[in-house]
């Protein structure tokens, strides 16, 4: 007999519940920081740092709150939520494409290893994840529901390590230059 919706749905609704409420309030506080550290001249001089850094990380942010509230809505059947899971996974793909592209044109700021793993290739691993259980959502929900679970969770997790790495980037300024 066939998987509902409901009854692969229903046992993780706590769990997107929780994931979607962080999300919300992570990304409120991205606003929050951002609207506190508006004066800090350096910010001024290089809208391109926000760009890479500050709006990937409200994006996965959003991502991660969307895709919860994907996963806890009364669908009647997988093949609605699969869909729509699907294109917010390639939308995250591309996006990641984008936040690359930029990271590589940044001036005066050389992304480090660090910088590269964490704003793009976590955020890659997490729409990925979050495509694949789009994929086999209507014919693994099981597994399904745990792979878009770790996709979501590395999201936030990747959101909240980067958040932390902008405020204090941002409070202690650029490392002093070598003579």
């Amino acid at each position: 007999m066939p998987e509902t919706a409901s009854s692969a749905l229903v046992p993780w609704s706590a769990f997107y519940a929780m994931t979607a409420s962080a999300a919300a309030a992570l990304t409120g506080l991205m606003f929050v920081v951002i609207t506190l550290v508006t004066g800090v001249e350096r910010l001024r001089r290089s809208p391109d740092g926000i760009s890479t850094f500050s709006t990937p990380t409200v994006v996965h942010f959003c991502v991660a709150l969307f895709t919860s509230a994907i996963l806890i809505a009364p669908w009647r059947s997988l093949a609605q939520p699969a869909a729509v899971l699907g294109v917010a996974g390639l939308f995250g793909i591309a996006y990641v494409f984008r936040v690359m592209h930029l990271t590589s044109r940044l001036d005066g700021y050389a992304a480090d290893a660090e910088d590269w793993t964490w704003y793009t290739v976590v955020p890659f691993v997490s729409y990925g994840a979050i495509l694949a259980g789009a994929i086999v959502l209507t014919v693994r929900p099981p597994e399904a529901m745990f792979v878009l679970a770790g996709g979501i969770l590395l999201l936030i997790f990747a959101g909240i390590r980067n958040a932390w790495d902008v405020v204090t980037y941002i409070a202690i300024g650029e490392p002093p230059e070598a003579d």
